[in-house]
């Protein structure tokens, strides 16, 4: 007979390592979640949820089965309509749907449709499975000022959402980032050093889920849940979960998510929060979406940035004008379409390597000589492909020891020695 401590369901993630592992969720920490949404965001029966996430998804356990606690209606989205905004809009208008979920990528194809026919009916939006940029929270207000939008974190290992922050326009229009809000009812936020002391506010730290909604653990995987499902060390007898996410504090008490810590890299010695850049980018006025990944293909590690809504110049130019030089991406790619993961998150594995013609001018042969070494000598430095006598060394991937190497050999070739400034 089933009772609170009994399996509710399995969930599987591939997290950072790309293994997928499957998170196993007690029906009490379902129960915790769902009662705790409701305290927070509380459904009438006059209210309709729009189900539309696979149920591979942890944010489908509310779609499925919030409604249930307050008498109030679900619409289920018919199949391949959650991937064309148009229908979704129709849907919402025509079924008075309420209460509806998207992943940043999507809000702002959403958002596209919605401005041409607003959907009215709309009363709350949750954004969540990837950072909300700024920029398209303050898009949403202005074309849904009467509809809240709320922004959600959560990992399934804490089940569905452990964090949520009402967006505001006065308050986050000076911000660099959303923050990820307060724990849901029942749950526990702690930003912890590496000696599980707690940070003081404004100081990083990583970020630790406790309370009511910690899961079980992994499904037979004993060593994997021992090392991420810790003991409590200020709740006796209780567990937390080790998210391996960077967040601090801010003075208003909400909590601000950083990045993930696995995704530290060092640069030219220089060590590099990928998720510091992509805050950045999606603070800059036109970028819609973002993303920055390390690429390793010319045997050094790169940084490669993903834009969305600017050209790959202005990008760089804006970014020149908020970064350090080692923070600049090697290589900037606009993207129109995200690929995404079937649980709606951005598939990072999936961009396009930075060689394409969405990454360069348009190639212009050398025209002597003297332009057809000088390119090979950038090729060879720059190991990025054919150059062209109208490439910019910086926007292909240069810097300042690459630079230096391309003076020697222009030294070594020509008998020239052509100062670094010149480069520059």
């Amino acid at each position: 007979q089933a009772d609170s401590d009994s399996l509710a369901y399995v969930i599987y993630t591939s997290g950072s390592t790309g293994q997928p592992k499957g998170v196993a969720v007690e029906q009490r920490q379902a129960v915790s979640f769902l009662t705790g949404m409701q305290m927070q965001f509380p459904l009438e029966e006059d209210d309709i949820i729009m189900m539309k996430t696979s149920f591979s998804f942890d944010a489908s356990v509310w779609q499925l089965f919030w409604w249930t606690l307050s008498g109030a209606s679900a619409y289920l989205l018919p199949s391949g309509w959650e991937k064309d905004p148009a229908l979704m809009v129709k849907a919402i208008r025509e079924e008075g749907v309420t209460t509806a979920h998207f992943i940043p990528a999507m809000l702002n194809s959403f958002l596209d449709q919605a401005e041409i026919e607003a959907p009215r009916s709309l009363k709350r939006v949750f954004a969540g499975g990837e950072p909300l940029a700024p920029h398209t929270a303050a898009r949403f207000a202005s074309l849904l000022p009467e509809t809240s939008l709320v922004h959600g974190y959560g990992p399934t290992e804490a089940t569905v959402d452990a964090a949520f922050y009402a967006c505001d326009p006065e308050l986050d229009k000076d911000r660099l980032r959303l923050p990820i809000g307060k724990p849901v009812p029942g749950a526990r936020l702690y930003v912890l050093d590496p000696h599980l002391a707690v940070q003081p506010v404004g100081v990083a730290g990583e970020l630790y889920i406790a309370g009511a909604g910690v899961a079980r653990g992994y499904l037979n995987r004993p060593e994997l849940t021992e090392e991420r499902f810790l003991d409590d060390p200020f709740y006796p007898d209780e567990r937390m979960y080790k998210t391996g996410d960077l967040a601090r504090w801010l003075p208003d008490g909400q909590v601000e998510f950083l990045g993930r810590l696995d995704d530290q890299v060092k640069i030219r010695g220089y060590r590099i929060e990928p998720g510091e850049i992509e805050a950045v980018l999606r603070s800059i006025e036109g970028v819609r979406e973002a993303a920055v990944t390390v690429r390793t293909e010319s045997g050094e590690a790169e940084l490669c940035a993903y834009a969305e809504g600017l050209g790959r110049n202005e990008v760089r130019k804006q970014l020149e004008a908020l970064l350090p030089g080692y923070m600049i991406p090697a290589h900037i790619i606009e993207m129109e379409q995200w690929p995404v993961t079937p649980s709606g998150k951005l598939d990072r594995k999936a961009l396009p390597a930075p060689d394409g013609a969405a990454d360069r001018e348009t190639y212009t042969a050398p025209r002597n000589l003297t332009e057809m070494k000088l390119s090979q000598l950038w090729e060879e430095v720059l190991k990025s492909g054919p150059v062209g006598i109208h490439d910019n060394f910086f926007d292909r991937g240069g810097h300042s020891l690459k630079a230096t190497a391309l003076v020697s050999r222009i030294a070594k070739e020509f008998g020239v020695q052509v100062p670094l400034k010149d480069v520059f």
